[in-house]
């Protein structure tokens, strides 16, 4: 195929060939911090849980943004091409996303620090939302390259107004806006694509099938972000919870044989954000729209997403021990 994507090789578990897209792993640790600290608020949960998850949030960037200068200063060629590619490139949105997610993490005292990280990962996403859309509609795009990666710059603008309540930025509400209207209007175009990709051509390939539960983000992370700036959960924001709750019931039931018939690889950790962002966007639903039903669906949620991403981790730590190939080779057919 041409422009088949550059996706490095491991050998063994060699951490520094690890790609961009491992920035997804931040943002599902990061997610499921801020899903454990509310859990603490208004379930009683132990507060050190999301403690835990938050400060393996910045461990895990602070290595991987160590393992990425150093591909960029060994073969910067190789490094450059994977960001230039029409599906791998979608994955640097990840970073981006990562510096919306981790100053929420940081203590009150830390305020001004956390303000200036997620201004420069606002600005960043903006930028990289806006060159990606460029890039689509700046050249004929083959139908092969429309995947689940591609809503990534759509997630990073929704991702933007999260922030809003915790950080105490009353007098961005307009730019909050702006990224909730531009997040939610590509979603529906670049949703219907993708699908009608899965429907009528060829299947993603094992490398990417992780990324399937990428679409749910929009509608996990649109309902976050809508009540963020609405401050309200309306019509419109249980509209966007249910149809999360649907989205994820039948990607889930997509990757369950998947995930089956296929050796552990690190791509599975594309599933991390969008499970902690569902246990997000279920928890503040059942503050708003308070039952039975919808606390035990929280509290299942919050504990599902915790079960997967402790599995990812615990596979990836004994993976790297054992010196396994945690790498795709390449996203091929794709």
């Amino acid at each position: 195929m041409r422009n088949s994507p550059v996706v490095p090789r491991a050998s063994g578990a060699r951490v520094a060939e690890w790609p961009v897209s491992l920035f997804g792993a931040v943002m599902g640790l990061s997610g499921l911090a801020l899903a454990w600290r509310l859990a603490t608020r208004n379930f009683g949960a132990p507060g050190w849980i999301g403690d835990v998850f938050a400060a393996l949030a910045w461990l895990a960037f602070v290595a991987l943004v160590t393992i990425q200068i150093r591909r960029a200063v060994r073969d910067p060629s190789v490094w450059m091409a994977e960001l230039r590619h029409p599906i791998t490139g979608s994955f640097l949105g990840t970073f981006w996303i990562s510096l919306l997610l981790l100053p929420m993490l940081l203590p009150a005292p830390m305020g001004m620090a956390a303000r200036v990280m997620w201004m420069v990962g606002a600005v960043g996403m903006t930028a990289f939302a806006w060159f990606s859309i460029q890039r689509w509609i700046g050249a004929r795009q083959e139908a092969a390259h429309a995947t689940p990666t591609w809503i990534i710059p759509v997630v990073g603008l929704l991702d933007i107004p999260l922030a809003y309540p915790t950080l105490g930025l009353p007098s961005l509400q307009e730019p909050m806006l702006f990224a909730l209207a531009v997040g939610l209007f590509f979603a529906v175009p670049l949703f219907a694509m993708i699908f009608s990709r899965l429907m009528f051509h060829e299947p993603l390939p094992p490398a990417l099938q992780p990324t399937l539960l990428i679409l749910v983000a929009p509608f996990a992370v649109g309902f976050s972000a809508y009540v963020a700036v609405m401050g309200q959960v309306d019509v419109f924001a249980r509209g966007l919870f249910y149809l999360n709750l649907f989205v994820l019931a039948v990607l889930l039931g997509r990757l369950q044989g998947t995930a089956r018939g296929e050796a552990f690889q690190l791509s599975w950790w594309a599933v991390s954000f969008p499970v902690a962002a569902s246990a997000v966007a279920a928890l503040k639903f059942s503050v708003a729209m308070p039952s039975s039903l919808s606390q035990v669906l929280a509290l299942g949620m919050l504990a599902f997403a915790t079960s997967v991403i402790v599995v990812l981790l615990l596979r990836t730590l004994m993976g790297i021990a054992r010196g396994e190939t945690l790498l795709a080779g390449a996203v091929a057919k794709a």
